[in-house]
């Protein structure tokens, strides 16, 4: 899906990954996968609401089972299909779907704009064992930012240490310095790092 999302994007599609587990659960699985940019949302309090919704929660083993939805601009499910959870999607078939869908949809539809980007030279400053620290680096790595965002690392480097408080006025980590900007909350840096990559 990773790979395809140009084609996905050429066809107005915006692609969401959906299911039941948290969303630290997806960071990880995403890094596992070598970055996932697309946005997966956590179906998970009430668990499988969302899926409920679609037909697609199994309640015996309290999964939603592996299917897919498409939803035009005005909210109609055009498509759907299961390969159950076991099954495979066969994304290059999905794509051309999503293909054949916006070539016979008349209603206006906006091109996918570039993402805004991140300035050069950001830095990111993380301490070990540090849960909002491995946040921001998941999302660095599941965005595929790693080669524009140096990291470093103040419980290992007291130089590093120094430079975060020259940077931020304080040993709050994570950090992240950008473009004269320095934010010191995860949740801060992920949006801020989302919001550079999205496409608008």
């Amino acid at each position: 899906m990773e790979a395809l999302l140009p084609r996905f994007r050429a066809a107005h599609t915006q692609v969401l990954g959906v299911s039941v587990d948290s969303v630290y659960c997806h960071a990880n699985w995403a890094e596992s996968l070598g970055g996932v940019s697309f946005p997966l949302l956590a179906d998970f309090h009430p668990k499988g609401e969302v899926a409920r919704s679609y037909g697609l929660y199994l309640d015996d083993p309290g999964i939603t089972d592996r299917a897919t939805v498409l939803i035009d601009a005005a909210g109609v499910v055009r498509h759907t299909a299961s390969v159950t959870p076991a099954g495979r999607r066969d994304i290059g078939e999905l794509a051309a779907e999503c293909e054949r869908l916006d070539r016979g949809d008349s209603g206006p539809v906006e091109d996918f704009s570039e993402p805004a980007g991140l300035p050069e030279g950001g830095l990111l400053y993380v301490k070990s064992s540090c849960g909002f620290s491995r946040a921001a680096l998941l999302a660095c790595e599941n965005l595929h930012l790693r080669e524009r965002i140096a990291v470093t690392n103040v419980s290992e480097d007291t130089a590093a240490r120094q430079a975060l408080v020259k940077a931020s006025g304080s040993e709050q980590a994570p950090c992240l310095v950008i473009g004269g900007e320095t934010i010191q909350e995860s949740a801060d840096i992920v949006t801020r790092l989302v919001e550079a990559t999205a496409p608008l």
